[in-house]
């Protein structure tokens, strides 16, 4: 299992700290140490689609100017500008068997490794 993200981002530090206390292992992968692969994101848009995956409603969307936020209307654009700036991929992502979750919800998560324990 891999979480994907940015250390210091308060909803990463929430998924840690559940993943942790629920005693599940994972791979931290920090996106602004590591970078993130254009590839890689194609690959989880596949299930989640890329607008789910683009952050929209952070600083670094708001700071980029607007002649570049109106060409982001398809997900090659999309993608060379998430991995440029790692900061518009929302947070966390989670991958995990076949999965791939975008954000933090406990819920979600809770379903998920229930789900997996009822496969087990």
């Amino acid at each position: 299992m891999h979480l994907y993200g940015i250390a210091h981002c308060d909803t990463i530090k929430k998924a840690r700290l559940w993943l942790t206390q629920h005693q599940q292992d994972y791979r931290f992968h920090d996106y602004k140490k590591e970078g993130v692969a254009v590839s890689l994101l194609s690959t989880w848009a596949e299930q989640t689609g890329w607008e789910k995956l683009l952050n929209r409603s952070g600083t670094t969307w708001r700071k980029l100017p607007e002649d570049i936020r109106a060409g982001i209307t398809d997900p090659a654009a999309a993608f060379v500008l998430m991995a440029k700036h790692t900061s518009l991929i929302k947070r966390p992502v989670l991958v995990h068997r076949d999965r791939v979750i975008v954000g933090f919800d406990e819920a979600v998560y809770t379903a998920l490794f229930l789900d997996q324990c009822r496969q087990t």
